[in-house]
């Protein structure tokens, strides 16, 4: 039994999971994953889902059925997904393809889609009956690299869940997997992007050289117990649209002018989020920005197809007093500068650090992450019945994700999902609405600027 924030409950019924096996034969053979890929704060799991609605032309085709096949046929194609992931000296870690296969299952909910409500957007609560974690594969070694629940809804409609190992592939190379899913099941017989395994583009260098100051990795120690408890949080989520956006740009002073929605919006939210937690205002505050090496180098570092992790994660760092205090032109110079960071060299030099340093936990001190996944595609993947009505993480947690969105009013924005402790959500809304207000009181601050 699922239960919902507006008191929907539903029964979900399940069939036993199976193993899906690649189509055809594929290379048994050991892959070693890049040393970005394997790092201690990436060896976790990932969760997403999709809600998509009922199609009068796939009226006679079992959404079920159709990701089935199509799963896999597209595992010919990413067959290290099909494998398990082992230890190699000094804990290294590669994947054995072995074909065993990804863990599927198939599922039936007694609800439709509209009894979710009109906006649909994290949390999810019933998330655990609509993504079920068989024993035994929750762990990170010898373990299914890929979870996917398929769940049929009365209307017609259906959900997508999957969880995957984030050492295998970051946000952009999930979505590629299942854009290349989507694809095939529509009937192509390979995906429009092929896949590029080419781990060895972020292996470290010999000898390897750390050039870079990677503060993301500094041993920071808790001396006050300000990592946040996970046991009393809240969960809520934002819709930022155009009208939001330019009100906080009238807060930017003309010397900021360029920078970019997600510059000047983490800036908004890690402030926000600060002032709500009133730490010791000599406390370091530190803000994680995942930012891509796709498509940032010239000539470019890593191929089309590439699905590996391919991100490095610099910090901004600010006291909670000059967070609090300062206009929020202070907390953007610094997001700005801080992704600026990320050059070829800097990936290199994270690399580098990786096999130096045992590959270390980022650290989670005063540490709030923020990611924008708006271009990734996370609302396009089309299995035939047309794109999802949501589609992206299940629920927040201590990072904050920009989600592709469109409200109930049909305006199209984002939705922020954000998690904080339960004494802290209604200060940081008070605070976020504070910033986008269209009133006086919003010229006031600007004045001040």
């Amino acid at each position: 039994m699922a239960q919902t924030d507006s008191i929907l409950t539903f029964n979900v019924r399940r069939r036993e999971p199976e193993l899906i096996t690649p189509a055809s034969p594929t290379p048994r053979e050991l892959k070693r994953l890049s040393d970005i890929d394997d790092q201690e704060g990436l060896r976790i799991h990932i969760s997403a889902i999709y809600f998509y609605r009922p199609s009068a032309n796939m009226q006679n085709k079992d959404p079920v059925s159709v990701i089935r096949e199509a799963l896999a046929k597209v595992l010919v194609f990413y067959y290290p997904f099909a494998g398990r992931l082992k230890e190699g000296p000094g804990r290294k870690l590669m994947v054995d393809c072995t074909g065993e296969g990804v863990l599927f299952t198939e599922a039936d909910a007694d609800v439709t889609l509209k009894q979710f409500g009109d906006a649909l957007q994290p949390p999810f609560p019933c998330i655990e009956e609509l993504l079920y974690v068989a024993p035994g594969s929750g762990g990170i070694l010898n373990t299914p690299l890929l979870l996917i629940q398929v769940t049929r809804l009365l209307c017609g409609g259906f959900i997508v869940a999957l969880r995957s190992n984030h050492t295998m592939a970051d946000g952009s190379g999930i979505i590629q997997f299942f854009t290349a899913l989507g694809e095939m099941a529509r009937g192509a017989s390979k995906p429009s992007k092929l896949p590029m395994w080419q781990r060895e583009l972020l292996f470290a260098r010999d000898p390897p050289r750390v050039t870079c100051t990677h503060n993301e990795y500094a041993e920071v120690e808790d001396t006050k117990g300000t990592i946040i408890p996970l046991d009393d949080m809240a969960q809520r989520s934002f819709f930022i649209g155009r009208a939001e956006v330019s009100a906080l740009r009238r807060l930017v002073p003309p010397h900021l002018q360029k920078c970019s929605t997600f510059e000047v919006l983490t800036a908004c939210l890690w402030r926000c989020r600060t002032i709500s937690l009133q730490p010791d205002p000599e406390e370091e505050m530190r803000l994680m920005i995942p930012v891509s090496a796709h498509g940032r180098f010239s000539p470019p570092l890593l191929p089309v197809g590439y699905y590996g992790v391919s991100f490095a994660l610099p910090v901004a760092i600010s006291t909670a007093r000059d967070l609090s205090t300062k206009p929020l032109s202070h907390a953007l110079e610094l997001v700005m500068k801080a992704k600026s960071h990320v050059t070829e060299e800097y990936m290199r030099s994270l690399a580098d650090l990786m096999v130096t340093k045992g590959r270390p936990h980022y650290t989670d001190v005063n540490c709030y992450a923020v990611s924008d996944i708006t271009r990734l595609g996370v609302n396009a993947v089309d299995y035939g019945w047309g794109k999802p009505l949501y589609g992206g993480p299940t629920k927040a947690d201590v990072a904050t994700y920009y989600i592709p969105f469109k409200n109930k009013k049909g305006e199209t924005g984002i939705v922020l999902p954000v998690c904080l402790p339960s004494a802290a959500m209604d200060k940081f809304a008070t605070e976020l609405n504070n910033m986008l207000a269209h009133d006086n009181k919003l010229r006031q601050q600007i004045s001040k600027l």
